[in-house]
């Protein structure tokens, strides 16, 4: 049966592991830990246990894009995010727009390695 809350990891290819976490931080404001799965690199994107959270991930089978499925990540206020964006090496793709019945605001990015990651905030 599926669990009431549907994520429980998600993970955001790069070509170049360090570019991708330069840039998630900086346009985040965070830190990402660092982590080695086999043959893949991972950055963990920081979340309290045991919520779900995520993961840059560079190895074998991980390629970026820029279609299909779209992760969006959950922020406090997605504009200083997406502020941040260009300077990072990435492009605003979606810019920031208000959801139905005051439920947020979302936007789309392109990220440093080329995938379209979405940003969600309900301020």
């Amino acid at each position: 049966m599926l669990q009431p809350s549907v994520p429980a990891w998600f993970e955001i290819p790069a070509h170049d592991l360090g570019r991708a976490v330069r840039f998630y931080e900086a346009v985040l404001g965070t830190s990402l830990v660092h982590e080695t799965m086999g043959p893949l690199q991972m950055a963990v994107f920081p979340h309290e246990k045991p919520a779900p959270t995520g993961a840059l991930v560079q190895g074998p089978g991980f390629e970026p894009a820029a279609t299909g499925s779209v992760v969006y990540l959950n922020l406090d206020d997605l504009r200083p995010a997406l502020e941040r964006v260009a300077g990072g090496g990435g492009t605003v793709l979606v810019p920031r727009t208000a959801l139905p019945d005051e439920i947020g605001f979302f936007a789309q990015i392109r990220d440093s390695e080329g995938n379209r990651v979405g940003l969600f905030s309900r301020a």
